[in-house]
């Protein structure tokens, strides 16, 4: 099992300084969709030049030209590379076939992915390497948490690696562990805590005796 931190609302310095924090105790580092919007692909070349150790996530939510966008991404430095399960499958297996090329990895999103079973089902067999269940910041606000889909997925996917995201705190990741995810996504979690080394080094800790 590992620990990826998403960094969602800062600027390249901040995300770099923020990582400083907690390097010893993460496995993948994440730029999020909002600072790829912000920064472009920079932030992510900035990120694995700063922590070449570091595996770095480019959160690109790919929903179309998905052969063309894996290939900026990994020019950029990313490992691994996030698709939309709303996406078509053309687009999906186009990704997974340029990630291929460029020995990445693509994570497919099943934000807002209506029959989550049967689709997870189906981008399995597309031959991705992680199919994540993700619980937005939106639906977070409402009270939802991605436990119930996460059981869901476990249950439906054959070949792929799973993985967790949504409002993941200290109190709240023995639940998802118990799931058994292969990545559990933290953000907010690690981010807007205090003492940000001494809570990621915990989770680090769950994740690893799992």
């Amino acid at each position: 099992m590992k620990l990826q931190l998403a960094l969602d609302l800062v600027n390249i310095p901040e995300g770099i300084a923020l990582v400083k924090e907690v390097e010893s105790y993460i496995d993948i580092v994440e730029i999020g969709t909002p600072i790829i919007i912000n920064e472009g692909l920079h932030a992510v070349k900035a990120m694995k030049e700063a922590y070449p150790n570091l595996q770095v996530l480019a959160d690109l939510k790919i929903m179309d030209a998905g052969g063309y966008e894996i290939m900026k991404a990994a020019e950029a430095g990313a490992d691994l590379i996030t698709v939309l399960g709303a996406s078509n499958d053309m687009t999906i297996k186009g990704a997974v076939e340029e990630a291929k090329k460029q020995n990445k990895e693509v994570l497919v999103d099943m934000i807002n992915v209506p029959n989550l079973e049967q689709r997870a089902r189906e981008v399995d067999a597309l031959g991705v390497d992680y199919i994540c269940v993700h619980t937005g910041y939106d639906l977070q606000a409402v009270g939802q948490s991605p436990f119930e889909d996460l059981k869901t997925i476990k249950a439906a996917v054959k070949n792929a690696k799973t993985a967790v995201a949504g409002g993941i705190k200290l109190d709240t990741l023995p639940e998802v562990i118990k799931a058994q995810p292969d990545l559990v996504i933290v953000g907010g979690g690690i981010t807007g805590q205090a003492d940000k080394a001494a809570v990621a080094s915990e989770m680090q800790r769950l994740v690893k005796q799992g």
